[in-house]
């Protein structure tokens, strides 16, 4: 994956009719969402209307030990969450969820996405004397929210009012002393669903694969616009915000985000990407020996590829598991080293053979370049790189890190040029067009901002986040 994308967070909550110990539910539930953020993670659990949580920088099984499941106890509600920041430092101030107290309650908030008005809004709330304690977009949501919530009778009433103010994306899942609720915004931009365990909890969650972990059959996507509320009177939904704007599912979230075994509006991931590997086959078909994938996120559309132009698949990276998530590497000869033990060639594979090698995106190009000349170097005759994503062109302000155009290749050099950079025989990428079919929907229902600059809403007033430079 060039320049390692990410999207900024997973979401997943849950109901039980009865008090159980829910925190290693929540537990197995993150770690499968675990390739949506690896920063930070955080478990809520509501018992008897009170709020025992814990959050911490790490990954899942870092941040919780088998004894800190265990301290946190027994409830009937819990929330938790993984983070990668794409707006506000990496800090544990920034983990979720963002636990509130308020005269009227508790409240757990969770939320993946970003808000577009997020630093009008933050404004706002510091004039009118609230203070802050994180740089996250998520605490000025559950300001409002809490603002709201002193005002309104219930708690699904205050973030129905909420969402008349919040621009951007956010799927969202929180608790109250009595409620589980999850809201997504009405473009849906971000994924959000909803299942059912036998015993007859209900289990909300970023993505199917999550339901899947924990053994609740799958339901259906909660729709955008739609606020769903669980409590002990069973399931209801208010639906004043769905079908008031056009629907904008992020495309990426098919191209690399979600994982290849979830399903995201009916539509499975993997089969998303092994179509987006023929539509690039057709576009940009080469005479070669092998199709080799970059593990893990090329290798769905190298198997799409292959199968579409006839040419052999092969296994000619083998990805090493085991590289930390926090390794270091200050200098660039570390940084190129990092590689290498990232990703080794299978020479017996390559050597004297022409190579289609197929990748997710290309956003600066130090990395693709770094892959060809490993490819090369095993002994590969020729390397043709195929990229299952158009070209990025423009920021993402809606939950990635794809967030400034000086950092964009794409944006300052011709395809041909950028082919010239990364040393490789031919670059070929997959058509917008055809990017948007990956949904198998109505393209008009796809958000492709990043590849087209056709955003769902107005843009933020403070553009530039500048994330690869931190």
């Amino acid at each position: 994956m060039e320049q390692v994308l990410h999207e900024e967070c997973g979401v997943f909550g849950i109901y039980s009719p009865k008090e159980t110990r829910l925190a290693s539910m929540v537990y197995y539930g993150l770690v499968s969402l675990q390739h949506r953020g690896q920063e930070s993670a955080g478990i809520a659990i509501n018992k008897d209307r009170i709020i025992n949580y814990h959050k911490g920088l790490g990954l899942v099984n870092e941040v919780f030990s088998k004894d800190q499941i265990d301290k946190l106890g027994t409830g009937n509600i819990a929330v938790g969450h993984v983070r990668y920041s794409t707006s506000g430092s990496v800090t544990v101030a920034n983990a979720q969820p963002m636990v509130v107290k308020h005269i009227k309650g508790q409240l757990a908030l969770c939320h993946n996405g970003n808000l577009s008005n997020s630093d009008t809004l933050r404004k706002e709330l510091e004039l009118s004397g609230c203070i802050f304690h994180s740089s996250s977009d998520t605490e000025v949501i559950s300001y409002i929210i809490t603002r709201n919530r002193l005002k309104c009778p219930s708690i699904e009433k205050a973030v129905e009012a909420t969402m008349e103010v919040i621009e951007g994306a956010y799927s969202l899942v929180m608790m109250s002393p009595s409620k589980l609720i999850a809201a997504r915004d009405p473009h849906g931009m971000r994924p959000l669903c909803y299942g059912i365990m036998p015993d007859g909890s209900y289990v909300f969650a970023s993505e199917s694969c999550a339901l899947d972990a924990v053994g609740a059959r799958f339901e259906r996507d909660v729709e955008p616009g739609e606020i769903i509320i669980i409590d002990q009177n069973g399931l209801r939904n208010i639906t004043t915000h769905c079908n008031k704007v056009p629907h904008s599912i992020c495309v990426f979230e098919y191209i690399y985000f979600s994982r290849p075994d979830s399903i995201i509006e009916g539509k499975s991931v993997h089969q998303a990407r092994i179509e987006a590997g023929h539509y690039l086959a057709k576009e940009h078909p080469v005479d070669a020996d092998i199709v080799i994938g970059v593990p893990d996120s090329g290798l769905d559309a190298a198997i799409g590829y292959s199968e579409c132009s006839g040419i052999p698949y092969r296994i000619g990276l083998l990805k090493n598991k085991y590289i930390g998530r926090t390794f270091i590497a200050p200098t660039q000869e570390e940084r190129e080293l990092l590689v290498h033990l990232k990703l080794n060639p299978i020479r017996s594979v390559l050597k004297d053979k022409r190579v289609v090698l197929v990748d997710d995106s290309i956003v600066r190009g130090t990395t693709s370049a770094q892959l060809v000349n490993l490819v090369r170097e095993a002994g590969a005759k020729e390397v043709h790189m195929r990229i299952s994503s158009p070209p990025f062109t423009h920021p993402c302000y809606y939950g990635t890190d794809v967030d400034s155009q000086e950092n964009l290749i794409a944006c300052k050099y011709s395809i041909p040029e950028i082919c010239e950079k990364i040393g490789a025989d031919s670059l070929g990428y997959l058509s917008i067009e055809n990017a948007m079919k990956l949904p198998g929907r109505n393209p008009k229902t796809c958000c492709a901002a990043c590849f087209n600059g056709k955003y769902p809403t107005p843009l933020p007033h403070q553009t530039e986040k500048n994330r690869f430079d931190q």
